[in-house]
């Protein structure tokens, strides 16, 4: 089974200049948890998530170093309307994991597992195509599997 034969290719996608705000609103209304982020020719150029989102409200290394003490977890809400406000560019993954089209899914999901993420975008020539899941994959494994004949 190739990853084309499973990948989802009507993608919601991010450019790197796309307000984090609009991209949380598409994230929580699609239940999606992450986007490829596509420069104007609709090359990947990173990923954003809302993991990426949420870690920017933490204090950096550097602030725990300065000040030691736990940091107010309830003031630290208040830090999304700053986080919100910043540009994709700002918060996006730039090193990329991508599938190709023609890939065997289990190589997909290999990838997926040794980098510890939920989502691989599809690409070719570093064009997007799709996205494919840990879901997608473990739904095809089923399907294929575990489905009794007609």
């Amino acid at each position: 089974m190739l990853v084309k034969d499973i990948m989802s290719t009507t993608v919601k996608t991010a450019k790197p200049a796309d307000p984090v705000r609009d991209i949380a609103t598409i994230m929580c209304f699609n239940k999606i948890s992450g986007l490829p982020v596509v420069d104007g020719e609709g090359h990947l150029v990173g990923m954003i998530s809302e993991k990426d989102i949420l870690h920017a409200m933490f204090p950096k290394l550097q602030d725990f170093i300065a000040n030691p003490s736990t940091p107010d977890f309830e003031a630290l809400e208040h830090e999304y309307r700053d986080v919100v406000n910043l540009q994709v560019a700002d918060l996006m993954t730039a090193i990329v994991h991508s599938a190709e089209p023609d890939m065997p899914v289990l190589k997909a999901a290999s990838i997926m597992f040794r980098n510890r993420i939920r989502r691989i975008p599809v690409a070719k020539n570093g064009l997007l195509l799709g996205i494919v899941s840990i879901g997608d994959v473990h739904k095809a494994m089923f399907r294929k599997n575990l489905t009794l004949p007609a």
